[in-house]
């Protein structure tokens, strides 16, 4: 049998090839010893292995039994998410308190085998504007593609989602990955952690809305959902940065004509004379990006 880090890996290569790509019949994975393995090797390096959730389950009990224990009542649909329980850290540099939730460790080992599978879908087709809460990215690669790809910019739109974790609408979310996972019981599943609620000084609490701070599944579920506002911030930039020829300022259609022809004839070139022209395409393009580039930006 094929290990289910291999068909992983296969749904990933499928993903970024076909964009979009429906995919179904993903149940089956969690049914796999092997993947809960995986996730048990995931989790266990992480400090919070050890604490404990609503009750005692931590990963000092994990073994084959719990696996199957786990994979049994996963088959039989009657796997049910412990309520998480809810704990405050304190914000840096701030006063104010985060909420934290805390699963049990076999809801952990579910979530991160659930993360697993919706990663490698989902990974392939997010932007590469998108730096938060991906494998192998952080502020400092998003620094990092400024450095390289970044010429200017005359405007810009500073926002901050408040409480975004806390906010994600249950059933936008579920719409949102229906149209990407095709396969009801997946669906169910996420749908039961959402629902799951928390306890807070051992009280119940119905959770209505947002993704728990602390789940294994919540930064990629915030980044599906927040998937769709970038979509829509990059139609936005298309549209805006189509300008026509008769919208642009004359000095700025003189110059950007002169770098279009440098850019040709590097093409053609080689050796110092490209190294010249490259030098003094820079210089060109910089001193471009200090140009009114509309009529509209000029006054």
């Amino acid at each position: 049998m094929k290990p289910t880090m291999e068909i992983l890996a296969g749904l990933q290569k499928n993903s970024k090839e076909n964009k979009d790509e429906i995919f179904t019949r993903l149940f089956r994975y969690l049914l796999r010893p092997d993947i809960y393995f995986t996730a048990y090797k995931n989790l266990y390096a992480n400090s919070g292995a050890g604490t404990r959730g609503i009750n005692d389950d931590t990963a000092d009990g994990f073994g084959e039994e719990k696996i199957q224990k786990i994979i049994e009542s996963l088959r039989s649909e009657s796997y049910r998410p412990n309520p998480v329980r809810r704990t405050y850290i304190q914000k840096k540099n701030s006063k104010k308190c985060r909420p934290l939730g805390i699963p049990t460790f076999s809801d952990k080992l579910v979530q991160e085998a659930l993360r697993m599978i919706l990663e490698a879908i989902y990974e392939p087709i997010f932007l590469n504007e998108s730096h938060g809460f991906r494998p192998n990215r952080s502020c400092h690669t998003a620094l990092k593609t400024i450095k390289r790809q970044f010429g200017g910019a005359r405007w810009f739109v500073e926002g901050d989602i408040k409480g975004c974790f806390d906010n994600i609408d249950h059933e936008i979310l579920i719409k949102i990955l229906r149209n990407k996972v095709r396969d009801a019981r997946i669906i169910k599943l996420i749908y039961r952690f959402l629902k799951a609620g928390y306890l807070e000084n051992w009280q119940y609490h119905k959770t209505y809305s947002g993704t728990p701070q602390g789940g294994i599944l919540s930064p990629l579920l915030a980044n599906i959902y927040l998937h769709e506002l970038d979509k829509f911030v990059m139609e936005l930039k298309e549209d805006f940065d189509k300008l026509s020829d008769n919208q642009r300022t004359p000095e700025y259609r003189e110059k950007h004509n002169e770098l279009k022809r440098i850019s040709g004839r590097l093409k053609k070139v080689s050796g110092e004379e490209r190294t010249q022209l490259l030098e003094e395409y820079k210089i060109k393009r910089k001193k471009l990006m200090t140009i009114p580039c509309t009529a509209q930006t000029k006054n």
